[in-house]
This record gives C-alpha cells, structure tokens and sequence, in this order.
C-alpha cells in the first residue's frame, strides 16, 4: 500500500504537460476542408513546444519533402546576419535594373523589405557573393532539410527547385530550433533575425512566418506557409510551430496558405479570429 501511495504521490508531481506529452495528434482535416482544401493534397502540423501536442492533417504527406523555395529566406536571412554580409534589416541591395516576376521586386531593397516581398534576386545576390561553399556549409550547419545544395552550378536555384528539399515535420524541427534559440548562431543574429521574420502581432501573441511558392514548369506548384506564434497566456509563454503545404493548382490557392493556417490556429484558441 505505500508502495501505491509513493508512486500516486510521484505521478502528482510531474506535470500535466508531461503525462500528455506524446499523445495522438488532434486532426484538423476538418479545418482544411472548411477552407476548400483537400486534405489528400495538403499537409499541415502545428507542435507546442511546450509538451510537444500536435495538430495535424495530411498523413504521411508530413514526411515528405519538397523544395521549400522562398521559405529557405529563413536560413538564408540568418546567414546573411552571421557572416555579415547583412549588417541588420536595414542592409541596402541595388536593384540593377532588371523587370522582374513582381513590380515590388523592382527597386532597391532592404533585407527586411526583400524578406518581405520574397525578392529572389537579393537571395541570390547574397548566395552568389558568399559563394557555394560558404552557403552549402551554413545549410548543413542549420541542418536544414536534407542540407543538399547540389553543386555550384546550383547555387542562384538550389531552394527553387532542388537539390534542396524539405518536409513540413523537417520545416517545424528546424523552426523549433530558431524559436528556441538553439541554432549556432549569434544572440544577435537571432534577434534580428526574429524581427525581420515577425509577420503579425496582438495583445500578448507575436507571429513569424514566411510564405512559399515552388514553381518550375515541370512539377506541381506547391505552396508553402511556415513559421511559428509566441503567446503569453497567464505570465508563461506557450510557442506553437506550424507548417503548411499544398498543391497549388490555379492562382487562388495562393492565398489558402495563410487562410488555412490563420483559420487553424484560431480554432486552437492560439490568435484571436
């Protein structure tokens, strides 16, 4: 009987975070068929990192990997910050002239403005300038994706349209480690590095995020949302790590991306509607 008593009183003392830590993720297909998108051809998951509950849609498409296209403007921020390249959002690039895919990409940037836009120049002026060794080392140094960046004839595409890859399980790993702070990066990289990716913010909640759109004439578009939401909930802060993929088959898919994560993290009670 004390025995029983000893291990009661054990259990009580783990907290409930912990005992539920592991347990089988919540579906959310539901949400993504509300916002017209099919759950078979889209894959969303949202962690708390706090004890590790996930939300999920998708199957096994969690697993797999797809170029992850403008969403790699996360690392590749990063890279910029550390190597000092980029001396902070404010670092200037001179537009040359060349009419590009979007009118927001023709004129000087900043990085802040170029993560923004998703200006693809700026990234591959900043990949061209470090060079392929600089940039492939970084990428298998942040482990992200599948770290393979091809050969240096790859170095302006590799995020475009592979070698690189990625899967939303890999994109939330690695987005884990930024919101955590445990990339080997500088404190002040990842400070910056924060402000440039905060998308949205309210009373006690902060978004980061960065959207995607691998397209190369030959695949199937895929879109991309990624990033993850800090909230302050009765003085602790709770941080749930989401992405989102699915096929983009005509041009109002785009907009799902955001539509469909947005509309999952309010039904968890995450940001408000």
């Amino acid at each position: 009987m004390n025995k029983i008593i000893s291990i009661l009183l054990l259990l009580l003392m783990i907290p409930t975070t912990a005992l539920f830590a592991g347990s089988k993720p919540q579906d959310m297909s539901g949400i993504v068929r509300s916002m017209g998108v099919d759950p078979d051809t889209s894959v969303l998951l949202i962690v708390r990192l706090e004890d590790d509950t996930e939300w999920t849609s998708g199957g096994t498409r969690i697993e797999t990997r797809y170029p992850p296209a403008s969403t790699s403007k996360i690392p590749h921020t990063l890279i910029a910050l550390e190597t000092g390249y980029a001396d902070g959002p404010e670092a200037t690039f001179k537009w040359d002239g060349t009419r590009r895919f979007l009118e927001a990409w023709n004129q000087d940037q900043t990085l802040l403005s170029a993560y923004r836009y998703s200006a693809v120049w700026v990234y591959q002026e900043i990949a061209r300038n470090l060079g392929y060794e600089t940039m492939s080392s970084w990428i298998n140094q942040l482990e992200y994706g599948n770290r393979n960046t091809g050969t240096a004839e790859n170095l302006t595409s590799y995020w475009l349209r592979g070698p690189l890859e990625t899967s939303a399980r890999e994109q939330v790993r690695f987005l884990s480690r930024l919101a955590s702070n445990k990339l080997p990066l500088q404190a002040e990289t990842l400070r910056v590095g924060k402000q440039i990716m905060q998308a949205d913010q309210g009373q006690n909640w902060a978004l980061y995020a960065k959207s995607g759109w691998r397209s190369d004439n030959v695949n199937t578009d895929i879109g991309w949302y990624v990033g993850w939401v800090e909230k302050l909930e009765e003085g602790q802060q709770q941080t749930y790590v989401f992405a989102f993929n699915l096929d983009i088959t005509e041009a109002s898919d785009l907009t799902k991306r955001q539509a469909v994560v947005r509309s999952a993290l309010t039904s968890i009670g995450i940001i408000p509607d």
